[in-house]
């Protein structure tokens, strides 16, 4: 059986620093990274989707951890199709985006050059054994046919010799007229497939369906089961106390997995005060982790 590693999607969150859940004196950046990893083997980085990242905060995340832990990290935005503020990209490459404007699609040397500045500040991580995956959340509005098949394909010849693991926001994905096609493409493409949980009273709820495409990672994202997703705050789409029956409902599912790839992460984003790590928790206790 694979490793199963349960975790949360931030360790910075505001709500989660202010909540008091970290120890007087472990509250700084350091002590913060440090005394997370002493409770949980995974965690995901997503300030990385709103900026790029930079080789310092990678040699300092490797050297604050143990060994074995691991950082499941989001692509930039301008990756996979997000809108992207001008602002979050390096100041050299801004003339170019701006350029970018009221056309269709990104022009692909800029796309290379970002990869090439994003995969390089991740370097040091993969080095010292600390990268999960690189997570390509791709948004709603790829929909399921040619061109977001050769998009993704693009994607994954950009980042050749990575971990990729690829979540869909659009459910036609996995849609059962279509899961086993994505399943296909997933798995030619040798990247992860990600499994969510969510409300599923909206049209935009993506089926909890879990399908396993590479024999070394499956992922399986808690969203919480708010009915705002979509259209609320951040705080009011994320907002989500998980019930044990919610969990237990995963559990099967989680060990079967496991059974199928060499690790399993399962990563929670009901990121308001404490929600996840108390989720996280009560996870590895069904799962016998703790």
């Amino acid at each position: 059986m694979g490793e199963i590693r349960v975790g949360t999607c931030s360790w910075t969150d505001k709500a989660l620093v202010a909540g008091g859940w970290y120890p007087k004196g472990q509250r700084d950046a350091e002590g913060r990274l440090r005394y997370y990893a002493t409770r949980f083997p995974v965690v995901e980085v997503d300030s990385t989707y709103y900026g790029l990242p930079s080789t310092r905060n990678s040699l300092l995340w490797a050297e604050r951890t143990p060994e074995g832990f691991r950082f499941d990290v989001k692509a930039f935005s301008l990756l996979t199709g997000h809108p992207t503020r001008p602002e979050a990209l390096p100041a050299d490459l801004r003339p170019a985006f701006a350029r970018q404007r009221g056309r269709e699609g990104v022009d692909p040397g800029l796309l290379d050059e970002v990869w090439t500045r994003y995969s390089a500040a991740l370097e040091p991580l993969r080095e010292a054994d600390r990268l999960g995956t690189l997570l390509f959340q791709f948004p709603h509005r790829l929909v399921p046919g040619a061109p977001a098949v050769e998009f993704l394909r693009r994607c994954r010849e950009r980042a050749a010799g990575w971990p990729v693991a690829v979540e869909f926001r659009n459910p036609g994905w996995w849609h059962e007229e279509n899961a086993d096609a994505t399943t296909a493409l997933l798995t030619e493409l040798d990247a992860a497939a990600v499994a969510v949980d969510m409300t599923q009273t909206l049209p935009t709820s993506v089926p909890p369906v879990v399908r396993v495409t590479s024999p070394d990672l499956a992922l399986v994202r808690f969203h919480g089961r708010n009915t705002a997703w979509g259209t609320g705050t951040k705080e009011e789409r994320f907002r989500h106390d998980y019930t044990s029956e919610e969990l237990s409902e995963w559990i099967p599912r989680v060990r079967e997995t496991a059974e199928r790839t060499r690790e399993v992460h399962v990563l929670f984003n009901n990121c308001c005060g404490d929600a996840a790590v108390r989720a996280a928790e009560s996870m590895r206790r069904l799962l016998g982790l703790s």
